[in-house]
This record gives C-alpha cells, sequence and structure tokens, in this order.
C-alpha cells in the first residue's frame, strides 16, 4: 500500500496530468479506451447532455487490457453507454486501437470511411489522461478544435478495488514519462514539464513505481 510520502507525490503528478477544462459543444465525443468503465460512463454522460450528437468509442486492448479482459475495451464501454440510454444510432465503434495514437488514428479512419469529418471534438479519457489524450490529438489530428473531459472523481476517490492505488501511481509515472519522451518523438505534442512534477516522478521511480515504465529511457 502505498506510503504517505508516495501518496502526496503522486498527487504532484495528478495536478499535472489533470487539465480541468470546461465542456464546450462539440460535432463528436471521442471516448479513448482503458480498464477504466468509468471513462465509458462520462462519455455518455456527456453526450446525453447533449454536448454533441456523435458518440465515437475507440479501443481494442491495450497495455492495461490486454490479459485482463476477452473482448475490445470499446464493445465494453459500449454496453455501459447503452445501459446508460445512448442509441445505437448515435455510436460508432473502434475496436482495433491499442494506444492513444492509435485511438486517434484508427477513429479518424473510421470517420473518413463514413464520410464523415467534424471539425470539434470532446475527447474523453482517464483523470491523470486529460492531458496525454489531448497532446497527443492535437499532433495527431492537427486542424481540429478539442477539449477534453474525465470522470469527476478526485485524486482521493479515484482508486478502486480493481484499481487500487499502487497501480494508479505506476501508471501515473508511466504516463509523465511518456509525456516526457513523446513530443520529441513527434507522438504528441510537446509539454513543459515544471520541475517539481519531474521530481516527484524521480522520487516515485525510485521508490519504485516502475511498472508501467516504457524500456530505460527513466535512467
Amino acid at each position: 500500500m502505498a506510503t504517505a510520502e508516495a501518496r502526496a507525490l503522486a498527487r504532484v503528478l495528478w495536478d499535472y496530468h489533470r487539465l480541468d477544462q470546461p465542456l464546450e459543444h462539440a460535432d463528436c465525443i471521442l471516448v479513448m479506451g482503458s480498464h477504466d468503465l468509468r471513462v465509458a460512463a462520462r462519455g455518455a454522460e456527456v453526450f446525453l447532455e447533449g454536448f454533441a450528437p456523435l458518440l465515437v468509442i475507440s479501443g481494442g486492448l491495450g497495455n492495461l487490457t490486454r490479459g485482463l479482459w476477452d473482448e475490445p475495451e470499446a464493445e465494453k464501454f459500449a454496453r455501459v453507454a447503452r445501459g446508460m440510454g445512448v442509441p445505437e444510432r448515435a455510436m460508432l465503434l473502434e475496436t482495433r486501437a491499442a494506444n492513444t495514437g492509435e485511438n486517434v488514428t484508427r477513429s479518424r479512419d473510421l470517420l473518413r470511411a463514413r464520410g464523415l469529418d467534424p471539425a470539434s471534438f470532446i475527447l474523453v479519457h482517464k483523470p491523470y489522461m486529460e492531458r496525454r489524450a489531448l497532446a497527443t490529438f492535437m499532433r495527431q489530428w492537427p486542424g481540429k478544435r478539442a477539449c477534453v473531459t474525465s470522470p469527476r472523481c478526485t485524486f482521493e476517490s479515484y482508486p478502486t478495488a480493481e484499481i487500487p492505488i499502487d497501480t494508479v501511481i505506476a501508471v501515473m509515472a508511466g504516463d509523465l514519462q511518456r509525456i516526457m519522451r513523446y513530443g520529441d518523438c513527434g507522438f504528441q505534442v510537446p509539454q513543459e514539464v515544471p520541475p517539481d512534477v519531474r521530481e516527484a516522478y524521480e522520487r516515485l521511480v525510485a521508490l519504485g513505481y516502475r511498472a508501467h515504465l516504457s524500456g530505460d529511457s527513466h535512467r
């Protein structure tokens, strides 16, 4: 179980990852798959509140769901949306994406195949994926207007029995590492990372939160 120090450091990363943007009406809601079904519920909520007429749900099996689930993330998310009252005619499913970049590019290709070219989007992801989701979208689909939202959870209320605090911290550390790397790689729009956020990340890595780091670039 995470120590008080680890929780305090993780809160620094959480606050950095979350953008807390206001919702704006858009042409399309793009829900990015993950292991957290609350993301599906948030996407459905935004749709049912009338912020956009189309709900695209993207997700195959990624690092967090491969071996955990036996069907694409988009299928599981769609069941949540249907259960909340989203009509089938308002949904498109993309069931092959394995990462955030593919959530964008495969959804773009799906929409184009249907003759659709939305000018504006509401992105929906986990709270600590807001920054990376938006930065990735801006790089992979330039020229579109986008804002991002997530389940309305606090850092303290976010962990669950299925997604415990230590998993949340490890995944947030991995996401921060990717933010620091992916701008240079061309995967996302570069993001400024303040010194205190870098220091919190380095300390969490030193404390052992390395399970979701990519390669050896954290050294």
